[in-house]
């Protein structure tokens, strides 16, 4: 019996794949048919804002995962990394098959970290190596696991109050809220607060745009990134000596940093700066966008909403989550995660979908499409608070995973709780109310009111 209970739902999920291909295919063709009759300009310009929509994203990947799971082509979309060539994989299992064959599917950021750090490479950008290793467990020390409770979302929860309550009927999300708790976190945990917190906030943006969003080399962006590079570099070397020269012994992750020297040499001041760099680059852009995005997900959903209202104003950290998260999977920070073929390799080998990954090509792995895989999902279009964390990729997967994923898990509801309690939330009127980049792929402005 329970053979053929694992096989019906197995045939099952399959004849779910099936159909939400069919359905997604029909969505998609009407909705680019609509932009080509109701729209002027150039073709690309009326098609391509369509199509990248976090809506038509999930169209375009459920159409993959049923028909084009995997496949490669020869054209390099990624100009601002070296490659051969572009692969996509769409199913949960092959997604976390890329993410977890470390050796076959290398990061490519080092050469973007040198230039950032002005020489040396960040654990970012390394391989499974002793390096690595060694890097990554000092960092640890340094920035410990008991700190999220005890310190970093104490923290949060301060500073998003007290920023919150400077704008009790309208608040502009990014700039009043979810860009400056984070810089507070960077200032007053990490130790290294900048000379000034819109400065700080400005060149980790810049930089995490240069690291992971420029896919296409842009000059003009990476003159802007050196320029941030070199101010943040500037930056951390003067907290690093000025904590030297004082003295003080502040249990922050500097001060701890500083204090592993003693029984590692090797991780001298400069060691020190360019992994203090990697985490406040990944630290405030990712934790921004991702409120924000969880945020605007919520307000297309009344239902989500009023339940996350309502754990918010019961002081529910733990449910507020549920529901951000769970929004936040119809609109990650990133809706793929690229690495580059170091070796010739097949993915989900002994399959029907089985393809062979030429050497040098980039492979983007959809995590968007691994989270609404009804293979490994259940249920993957409902919005539901009760998914277990594993159905999630948020941050990543396997060996770089982000670093401070589990800072942001906690974080995030804390800073959007003082917000989401607040009676009658919703967009402020006209363009004001939807998330506006600014010139930049990440949310500047995202205005809200409430009574």
């Amino acid at each position: 019996m329970t053979c053929l209970r694992n096989l019906f739902a197995a045939l099952r999920a399959r004849a779910i794949l099936l159909g939400d291909g069919f359905a997604a295919l029909f969505k998609l063709v009407r909705l680019i048919f609509r932009a080509l009759i109701g729209g002027k300009g150039p073709l690309r310009d009326r098609v391509l804002p369509v199509l990248t929509l976090p809506s038509s994203q999930l169209l375009a990947f459920a159409v993959l995962r049923a028909f084009l799971p995997n496949f490669v082509i020869s054209k390099r979309l990624v100009t601002s990394y070296d490659n051969n060539g572009t692969a996509v994989v769409t199913r949960a299992a092959d997604v976390i098959e890329v993410l977890d064959r470390e050796a076959d599917f290398a990061v490519v950021y080092e050469p973007k970290m040198r230039a950032i750090t002005g020489g040396a490479n960040f654990f970012l950008g390394m391989q499974n190596t002793a390096q690595y290793q060694h890097d990554t467990s000092l960092m640890r020390l340094a920035m410990r696991r008991d700190d999220v409770e005890s310190v970093v979302t104490p923290l949060a929860r301060r500073k998003a109050e007290e920023f919150a309550s400077a704008h009790q009927t309208r608040i502009d999300l990014p700039q009043d809220l979810t860009l400056r708790v984070p810089a507070a976190i960077v200032s007053d945990y990490f130790g290294t607060p900048g000379p000034d917190e819109q400065d700080i906030i400005e060149w980790a943006t810049i930089l995490f745009w240069y690291l992971f969003v420029d896919l296409k080399g842009e000059a003009t962006l990476e003159a802007k990134a050196l320029v941030a590079a070199k101010n943040l570099r500037e930056s951390i070397d003067a907290s690093v000596a000025a904590r030297k020269a004082s003295g003080e012994q502040k249990d922050d992750v500097l001060g701890r940093a500083l204090a592993l020297q003693a029984g590692a040499p090797e991780f001298d001041d400069i060691a020190i700066r360019d992994n203090l760099i990697g985490l406040v680059i990944g630290a405030i852009p990712t934790i921004s966008r991702a409120s924000v995005q969880a945020v605007d997900q919520l307000l297309d959903r009344p239902e989500a909403l009023a339940g996350a209202q309502a754990a918010a104003r019961a002081g529910d950290e733990n449910l507020l989550g549920a529901y951000v998260f769970e929004a936040l999977r119809f609109n990650p920070i990133n809706p793929v995660i690229y690495r580059r073929a170091n070796r010739d390799a097949t993915i989900a080998a002994s399959t029907l979908r089985a393809r062979k990954i030429p050497k040098g090509t980039l492979v983007f792995a959809a995590n968007l499409s691994a989270m609404f895989d009804p293979l490994h999902i259940e249920a993957p279009n409902e919005f539901r608070v009760d998914r277990p964390w594993g159905d999630y990729i948020l941050w990543g997967y396997g060996l770089h995973t982000c670093f401070g994923a589990y800072i942001n898990r906690a974080v995030i509801p804390a800073i959007l709780q003082p917000v989401l309690a607040r009676p009658n939330l919703r967009r402020a009127p006209g363009s004001a109310g939807q998330i506006d980049g600014g010139g930049t792929p990440f949310p500047q402005h995202f205005v809200l009111e409430s009574d």
